[in-house]
């Protein structure tokens, strides 16, 4: 409903790259720019200074960005307001969440609320908290599923539920049998750690970090990207990893992996992140409900 050419400045101000927003509106880079030069002649007035392959805004751009974000929001908001009269639960869905929640947590949620509402096209962005933060912040996402805090003042946080993390070894392993592991024994263990920037590493790094331990003292074997690779490889028998028991919880039942607690315990919030200033839909209602209660069910389950 609202103008093209506003959509795809909004777009290019907020990435402050032609060929980034291209990329994310699905057009090809004259295209962008074409709508961009249009809305200028509209204004008689530059929105971006171009200089030496970078852009930047204008005051009249910053001015242009600052309306542009409530007219976008409001078209937004008329467009769900009017669908919602009908009864119908549907449309697009918006989702961002970090890597444990997106690959252990939500795919469950998300069958299940489509099997009840075949009509919702529901969208996951997979990153690190603090970028599921700023997504959400910038209107780029409805709603956000996180594992670490964030202050940001443009976003509201909604804790939902607990979620422990726990030392895995293979079954053959000498913790496996014990009821709980300090972080002392945990510092003399080959040690499979999670990548640079991700929210289960910042979380075990400040937790040893209080327990007397320097994370660079561990014996640190290797460093994966991946939940799954890191359960692969301490399937193996390589080396230990703290991970989130929720992550672990089929392996546990199939009795590749066990899951010893750490002593004193480690536990974190999952929360959900919406923009403060953004209208709530129905449908986005619906599943934020829906969300909270299957992962207070899975939390207590674990």
């Amino acid at each position: 409903m609202a103008d093209r050419r506003l959509q795809v400045f909004y777009s290019v101000a907020k990435q402050l790259s032609f060929t980034k927003a291209a990329e994310q509106l699905f057009m090809t880079q004259p295209a962008v720019t074409f709508q961009v030069k249009q809305l200028e002649e509209q204004f008689d007035t530059r929105l971006f200074e171009r200089s030496h392959g970078r852009i930047a805004l204008t005051p009249a751009g910053r001015l242009v960005l600052d309306y542009a974000e409530r007219i976008l929001g409001l078209s937004e908001e008329m467009e769900k307001r009017v669908a919602e009269l009908s009864g119908a639960m549907g449309g697009p869905l918006l989702l961002g969440a970090s890597t444990t929640i997106a690959e252990f947590i939500l795919p469950q949620i998300l069958g299940e609320f489509k099997a009840r509402h075949p009509q919702v096209h529901a969208h996951m962005t997979v990153a690190n908290s603090e970028t599921i933060v700023n997504r959400v912040a910038e209107h780029g996402l409805d709603l956000g599923l996180i594992e670490s805090p964030a202050n940001l003042p443009s976003v509201k946080i909604e804790v939902v539920c607990e979620d422990e993390l726990v030392l895995i070894c293979a079954p053959g392993h000498k913790f496996a049998k014990l009821a709980h592991v300090a972080p002392q024994q945990v510092a003399g263990e080959p040690y499979v750690s999670r990548e640079v920037g991700s929210g289960t590493r910042d979380f075990a790094d400040n937790y040893l970090r209080e327990c007397k331990i320097a994370p660079e003292d561990l014996n640190i074997v290797m460093e994966l990207g991946s939940p799954v690779a890191i359960k692969g490889v301490v399937e193996t028998g390589l080396g230990v990893s703290i991970v989130s028991r929720a992550m672990v919880a089929k392996e546990c039942k199939l009795g590749v992996l066990v899951a010893v607690p750490l002593k004193p315990r480690l536990i974190r919030t999952l929360s959900l992140v919406y923009p403060r200033q953004k209208f709530r839909s129905k449908l986005l209602t619906a599943f934020a409900e829906f969300a909270t209660s299957r992962m207070k069910r899975m939390a207590s389950a674990a």
